[in-house]
């Protein structure tokens, strides 16, 4: 009789990856950085959550995950970056592709299901990092999201990433900031209408976008996103 291991998956490294390289970025964050989280004592401690925020650098999951802390985030991530070999990394971080700026009903489906699980859902809505270091103008996907789950949103914004542009700013022990807001708390509606998407979607923008200095408001008003020059942007903010 031949003894049968049990098939080892992907779900059974992810929570011990996540909280280990959590925590070790907390550390670094502590040594090479002058980090700051405020408002962490917004977070929900249970019940499905949706953390949103703007979007500076590649590096702003792990340090919005490192910044909520008390929950471990499942971030939606574009597909390119799960391309073998270094596509294993956000495998073991727990997040999960998507096709940006198309309908991906796969990913919005993985979405729903952690959501009613009971788990954290993490999402950009500008959906791509910002090239000026402005609040670009949302996608309709988040509050799309929100609306079919009732799951309530935790706006975040983060300043400082963008410096990490380039890596020799860290021997000057650049700022980073992660602040948290009061989570938006969501009706489920079976079939959102175009109209109660659009208004969340706005709502949502606001929230992130009162969490931010003012160098990094962008300017868009809820029917188009245009973004200032790069020369004026907020990529070497005052401290």
């Amino acid at each position: 009789m031949q003894l049968r291991l049990p098939r080892l998956r992907w779900e059974t490294f992810v929570p011990p990856f996540y909280w280990a390289c959590t925590y070790l970025l907390r550390g670094a964050l502590w040594l090479v950085v002058r980090w700051e989280v405020r408002g962490r004592e917004h977070v929900p401690m249970e019940g499905g959550l949706i953390v949103v925020s703007n979007h500076l650098n590649n590096a702003d999951p792990p340090i919005v995950g490192a910044g909520v802390a008390k929950r471990r985030i499942r971030w939606m991530a574009k597909v390119e970056l799960f391309r073998y070999p270094f596509g294993v990394i956000p495998r073991l971080w727990g997040a999960f592709p998507v096709r940006r700026f198309e309908a991906d009903l796969g990913a919005m489906l993985t979405a729903e299901r952690i959501l009613r699980q009971g788990g954290v859902l993490g999402m950009f809505p500008e959906g791509t990092r910002s090239r000026t270091g402005y609040l670009g103008k949302p996608h309709p996907g988040t509050a799309l999201i929100a609306l079919r789950t009732g799951a309530p949103v935790l706006p975040c914004a983060v300043t400082g990433t963008e410096k990490l542009r380039n890596p020799l700013v860290l021997l000057r022990r650049p700022r980073f900031t992660v602040t948290i807001g009061e989570p938006i708390r969501v009706e489920a509606v079976k079939r959102p209408t175009e109209e109660q998407v659009s208004a969340l979607t706005a709502r949502i923008y606001e929230a992130i976008r009162a969490l931010l200095p003012p160098q990094y408001a962008g300017p868009y008003t809820g029917s188009e996103g245009t973004a200032p020059g790069e020369t004026d942007g907020p990529d070497h903010p005052r401290e």
